[in-house]
């Protein structure tokens, strides 16, 4: 796990917190599509992402679920850390993009850290900083952005966080991710197909 967690974080932690890091700590292998984190659940473990990709999903009690960003290699999740310090429940879900590897620190620790290691202090604040700004930048695109631009963007995403040019995403699977219907992302995909910017192939949607 050691040289795992210095391939990753070894530019941001000290030697000291790497080797802590893998005496306390769980390391998880997950698949496409698991849920990592539940709406609900006491958080005991906070994620650090070695590889992969992970969605974080806000729940809308009246009409599901709403993306709020996704974390990549090297990240973690505020929301998290945050249900970790404040010890309430989960108010995300956390669903695997792509298969990958994350590393389990246990809750207890967070706090210690935050006196031990100045890097740790500055990887948090830093964390808390990256995903407040994804989310403001969610809340613009609710705001400001008009569905079809949106949905460009969210496309956009998708395909970086898989290093492709193309995504493996069904009409319905973007339309609970953008919370609206299967039958405006139909719409709306057949149009920017229209107008050049995509092409639409069996499964799969390309960037042009």
């Amino acid at each position: 796990m050691v040289d795992l967690l210095k391939e990753t974080y070894g530019f941001v932690f000290e030697d000291e917190l790497i080797e802590e890091i893998a005496k306390v700590s769980k390391l998880h292998l997950f698949k496409e599509g698991d849920i990592l984190i539940d709406f609900g659940d006491y958080i005991k473990r906070m994620p650090l992402l070695i590889n992969g990709a992970i969605k974080i999903l806000r729940e809308d009690f009246d009409e599901g679920e709403l993306l709020l960003y996704f974390i990549e290699k090297g990240d973690t999740c505020a929301m998290t850390m945050a249900c970790c310090m404040g010890q309430t429940k989960s108010e995300i879900r956390a669903i695997a993009e792509t298969d990958g590897t994350v590393i389990m620190i246990p809750v207890e620790k967070m706090e210690e850290w935050l006196g031990k290691y100045k890097s740790w202090r500055v990887y948090v604040f830093n964390s808390y900083n990256s995903r407040l700004k994804e989310m403001l930048s969610a809340i613009d695109h609710l705001a400001f952005m008009n569905m079809n631009e949106r949905l460009l963007a969210y496309i956009y995403e998708k395909a970086k966080i898989n290093k492709t040019d193309s995504i493996q995403s069904t009409h319905q699977e973007i339309s609970d991710d953008l919370h609206t219907s299967r039958v405006v992302v139909s719409r709306l995909l057949k149009a920017l197909e229209n107008e050049g910017k995509i092409r639409l192939n069996r499964g799969s949607i390309e960037l042009l």
